[in-house]
């Protein structure tokens, strides 16, 4: 009986070792032939770039579209650096500038990210692969879109992209059920001595409340600062400009003095407890993270009133 068991079990363990053969070289296969570059159709022209980077560099306001996809970061800018909001993304980033190319060199990147004023551009481009966008040329769900793309997670992007306007269009239709169809709202910051009110694309929350949630600007800040996304303006002209409600993306360590003054606490808006103070440095941007955190506020800030 075993004599007749013994070929039976060759037989099988042959069998056996060929399929492993097979699968690991099938494996080996598909791995051989996934690419390790894509091409990336940017602003200037295609740029070859890593398909799976592993060590990123921003140059501008993009950090939080990077982190938001789960691609990890060497170096930022100071401007994300100092965002809280970015705190638990950032602990362990560096940070550095365009200027000092020697860190960068150091931080060994495999793709760079900056803006179209971005400095030493061709002695960046030198270092790594360099993609460069201009603020505002693409909307900002189109713009984390590209971002997507470039860091081949295209899909994971859109995902968030789809999910936000959902959230964010339920949050608007509950505010505007609150605060009235026809309310308006305005946004201000100060900034060295200077007032500035926004229209629905300069960060400050901006795209949130006016974009995605469909709140109404005022139509003064409408003629001044829609298209041109920011307007400065005086102190005593601020009144016509002030909204039903006001957001006021608040700088700490700038002189907010002018919260003291008669014109300043006059306003309708502030006389009912309809202004709303935001911490400017989690307000500066527009990238998931940011978004997602001023959604919050809003909805915070409005339905808890």
């Amino acid at each position: 009986m075993k004599k007749l068991l013994l070929p039976f079990t060759i037989l099988l363990v042959l069998i056996l070792g060929a399929c492993n053969s097979e699968t690991t070289d099938t494996k080996a296969s598909e791995t051989k032939d996934e690419p390790t570059t894509i091409t990336y159709e940017s602003e200037t022209g295609p740029v070859e770039v890593p398909a799976d980077p592993k060590r990123v560099v921003v140059l501008a306001t993009y950090a939080g579209n990077v982190a938001a996809l789960d691609v990890n970061l060497v170096g930022v800018d100071s401007w994300s650096k100092s965002n809280p909001g970015y705190d638990s993304y950032l602990a362990d980033v560096e940070e550095v500038s365009e200027e000092n190319l020697e860190k960068i060199i150091e931080l060994d990147p495999d793709l760079i990210i900056g803006s179209s004023t971005t400095q030493n551009l061709d002695k960046i481009k030198e270092i790594a692969p360099t993609v460069t966008f201009t603020y505002g040329k693409v909307d900002y769900l189109t713009q984390h879109l590209e971002i997507g793309k470039l860091l081949n997670k295209e899909k994971e992007a859109q995902a968030w992209i789809d999910d936000f306007k959902e959230r964010s269009a339920v949050a608007g239709k509950e505010i505007k059920a609150k605060i009235g169809e026809d309310a308006t709202v305005s946004v201000i910051e100060n900034f060295d001595k200077q007032l500035y009110v926004f229209g629905d694309n300069w960060g400050r929350g901006t795209e949130v409340i006016y974009q995605a949630m469909g709140l109404n600007m005022p139509e003064k800040v409408k003629e001044m600062a829609l298209e041109a996304g920011y307007y400065a303006l005086s102190l005593e002209v601020l009144p016509e400009y002030a909204g039903d409600y006001v957001i006021f993306s608040k700088v700490a360590d700038q002189d907010n003095s002018f919260q003291e003054t008669d014109v300043f606490k006059n306003i309708p808006a502030v006389q009912n407890g309809q202004l709303f103070e935001a911490n400017a440095e989690e307000f500066y941007f527009n990238d998931p993270i940011s978004l997602d955190y001023q959604l919050e506020f809003f909805k915070d800030s409005f339905l808890k009133q």
